[in-house]
């Protein structure tokens, strides 16, 4: 938990002044499924996203032992064998929604740039992507889907299933933030 602390205090200061949107239930999954073998996928429904609704800067964070696969030895394969969840129990995100002016979100869907660091297991990945945007009421939707490579985090896969998991990680961000109080 100290650890936690001064992360969670950095991505709650990204400004103090500004108007902020978040969520402490979003939905990432990713899917590294290859055709013909057992799928390879897991979602977590526990990321925590802030949004700075003046400038774009948004930041995430999620425990990756909170991804949840419907094989439970693929999900203790996962923690132990390639993410080594005790020694890198998060990944986080910083970054920015190139061109966001909060005035100019409607309920239709709105694409944007986004770019930032991914980190996972220490390493860090430029992030070049784009993102949905709308807003239902007082809620702002985000949507994003990207790829990335094992080899980006220096994740060892053995030879022995290596033709069982795609080469390619697709991501499937999902937030609903709702205006901080």
């Amino acid at each position: 938990m100290k650890k936690i602390l001064p992360l969670l205090i950095g991505l709650i200061s990204l400004n103090i002044s500004a108007q902020k949107y978040f969520t402490k239930t979003g939905s990432t999954e990713f899917k590294a499924s290859v055709e013909a073998f057992e799928p390879v996928e897991a979602v977590n429904k526990s990321t925590t996203v802030i949004l700075n609704s003046e400038n774009g800067q948004i930041a995430g964070l999620l425990f990756v032992k909170a991804f949840h696969f419907e094989i439970a030895l693929m999900q203790e394969h996962f923690n132990e064998n390639y993410m080594d969840s005790d020694k890198y129990p998060k990944a986080t995100f910083r970054g920015q929604l190139v061109g966001f002016d909060l005035s100019e979100l409607t309920t239709q869907e709105k694409e944007l740039s986004l770019k930032g660091t991914l980190t996972v297991k220490g390493k860090d990945k430029i992030i070049d992507t784009t993102a949905k945007l709308k807003k239902e009421g007082d809620k702002i939707i985000f949507t994003s889907v990207f790829g990335v490579s094992p080899q980006d985090f220096d994740i060892k896969i053995p030879s022995i299933v290596r033709d069982k998991i795609a080469k390619s990680i697709n991501l499937t961000l999902n937030y609903e933030l709702v205006k901080k109080k």
